[in-house]
């Protein structure tokens, strides 16, 4: 019927992680999250920043499947959202119309939001820029999604290939968007001691000189 309601679920309360969780991992290199997680979690290499410059973020992931060529899903996280939070929309891959564009993430940063991703495609670049919400996506349209749903909020959804929930961190710069499990952050926090620690022997190694390792032989 036409005057049903906009069919969206959403689920409460959104799990989230511990502010010391979001902080150990803020401005960790994207490669060093990858490594840490056994050499996986980034979404796919098509995922990239709309303004090169505006392209690192780490925050929970408020996660929502707005479907093809529809955003009603998004619009309904904006009422979730929390400080720092991530929106992390699936488009199940649609790319024939943008699911936002510079007006609904204005939206989304005047709701807190600190970085937005999607497997589809959005729009309006200057106004992206003017509202310097770093925004991760497949490509670039002016085509236009409908409102109408259905859609989800805080479901686990899959983006670029990579499962995501609500409550996983999501971080990211410019080599791409890398998802830490909920229940695997701690272990990733803890991992990250190794990872930086034989980074930084090896970069030094390098500087000096090196022309191989040791493996290679």
């Amino acid at each position: 019927m036409i005057d049903d309601a906009p069919r969206i679920q959403t689920s409460e309360p959104l799990r989230r992680p511990r502010p010391d969780q979001v902080a150990a991992l803020t401005g960790v290199p994207t490669g060093f999250l990858v490594d840490a997680l056994g050499g996986s979690g980034a979404l796919d290499y098509r995922i990239k920043p709309v303004v090169p410059e505006q392209s690192t973020f780490c925050g929970p992931a408020v996660s929502c499947n707005a479907g093809p060529a529809d955003n009603l899903a998004v619009f309904a996280a904006l009422d979730l959202l929390q400080a720092g939070d991530v929106i992390v929309a699936s488009c199940a891959g649609h790319l024939g119309c943008a699911v936002v564009g510079d007006l609904l993430l204005g939206m989304a940063r005047n709701s807190g939001a600190a970085g937005f991703v999607t497997d589809g495609c959005v729009r309006d670049i200057p106004g992206i820029r003017q509202v310097g919400l770093p925004c991760f996506a497949v490509g670039v349209t002016p085509n236009s999604p409908a409102r109408e749903g259905p859609g989800t909020v805080g479901f686990p959804v899959v983006v670029a290939g990579v499962a995501v929930a609500t409550g996983d961190i999501v971080a990211a710069d410019q080599d791409g968007v890398v998802v830490v499990p909920f229940d695997r952050i701690d272990a990733c926090i803890e991992r990250l001691v190794h990872v930086r620690a034989a980074e930084a022997e090896l970069d030094a190694k390098v500087k000096a000189g090196l022309k191989s390792v040791p493996w290679q032989r």
